[in-house]
């Protein structure tokens, strides 16, 4: 006989049981990687199963796979409300930009109902935080007195204020739920380099306190004072203001930092909005990420002796350019009446500057 037609008569035989028994190896693999793991945790300690699935976690994530907040992980529940329907056919502002391309709601008077949304963020702690230092304690008296009036109103709020100056920090009669932190800080020769750290301030302090005290940080500039409603209409995993001065401007003229040896760098072709440096926030890990990756880009232009031409505020452009905010407010939240004429379609003005000569207090 022919070895050859031996082994190809046997080969039949023998071959059909091995592939159906490869086959049924690879299903029942397959069935028992997908079996739940409590099978195997039954038998383990809880130090153990905590072990294995704190391995299990990434490191670090760029973005908010990992962070649970209001708006972004759950739905609240809301209770019964008596509130105006809103009209499809009937929009509310008309005269003005309620939505950017990216799908993010701009924030004027008229679109949205505190009522409903003080409701559905009930729960949540803001954090507050303002630099304080040098001469701008003097400053703190009246910011505080008005963020008491307007601020958050009826929600937890902590006032996070960085000075080197704590023996100078007012006594301001606060509401329930509501407090002061004071946190000691260095002060800086030039007032640009104090811009500048606030960025490295916010970020080491975000990740010893304020995740573990505040669901969301809003970061704005102490010589200011609230003059109207500002709540929680604001809040959003990542918000940056309309520049009162660039709203209605063409990007090209944007003074965004336009040399490219800096990591602030925007060319003249790219830019959705001019965002200003005295009012941004969002939740507090993505907060973090943010003043984490501006800090980064500074002591990167530091090392190549450049420095951005609006400094911390250029750097927040370029970040909000190539991260998109989940909410812009308008620029009822940050106005200066003593530099800008009121349009007739700003019906609110919410922040506004406070009368001052800034050389005599950068300089002191």
């Amino acid at each position: 006989m022919d070895p050859r037609d031996f082994w190809g008569k046997s080969a039949k035989l023998w071959l059909c049981p091995i592939l159906l028994f490869v086959a049924c190896l690879g299903f029942y693999s397959n069935v028992f990687s997908l079996t739940p793991r409590w099978q195997s945790k039954e038998s383990q300690s809880p130090e153990a199963q905590q072990l294995q699935e704190s391995s299990l976690q990434p490191e670090s994530l760029p973005l908010s796979e990992c962070d649970c907040h209001l708006d972004t992980c759950r739905i609240p529940e809301v209770p019964r409300l008596i509130y105006p329907k809103a009209q499809v056919l009937k929009p509310t502002r008309v005269d003005v930009l309620v939505m950017t391309p990216w799908f993010a709601p701009i924030i004027w008077d008229g679109t949205f109902d505190s009522a409903v949304l003080d409701a559905q963020f009930r729960n949540t702690t803001i954090g507050l935080t303002v630099f304080a230092i040098k001469k701008y304690v003097v400053f703190l008296k009246l910011f505080l007195e008005t963020a008491e009036k307007y601020f958050m109103v009826g929600h937890r709020v902590n006032y996070y204020i960085f000075t080197d100056r704590p023996a100078d920090v007012p006594q301001v009669p606060l509401g329930e739920g509501r407090q002061v932190v004071v946190l000691e800080v260095r002060n800086y020769s030039r007032w640009q380099d104090i811009s500048m750290h606030r960025m490295e301030m916010i970020r080491n302090f975000s990740q010893q306190r304020f995740l573990h005290e505040v669901d969301y940080l809003v970061c704005v500039d102490v010589d200011m004072k609230f003059s109207d409603h500002v709540g929680v209409e604001i809040l959003a995993p990542l918000f940056g203001t309309l520049h009162p001065g660039f709203y209605a401007a063409p990007r090209q003229s944007f003074t965004y930092e336009r040399r490219p040896l800096s990591q602030a760098y925007i060319p003249r072709d790219e830019g959705d909005f001019y965002y200003a440096g005295g009012f941004f926030g969002g939740s507090v890990p993505e907060v973090q990420r943010l003043t984490t990756a501006c800090h980064q880009a500074m002591v990167a232009d530091k090392a190549k002796g450049i420095e951005a031409v609006w400094h911390d505020e250029s750097h927040l452009n370029r970040y909000l350019l190539y991260h998109k905010p989940s909410k812009v407010l308008s620029p009822e939240y940050l106005w200066d009446e003593h530099m800008l004429q009121r349009p007739p379609f700003l019906r609110k003005l919410r922040y506004v500057a406070v009368p001052k000569n800034h050389a005599e207090i950068r300089n002191r």
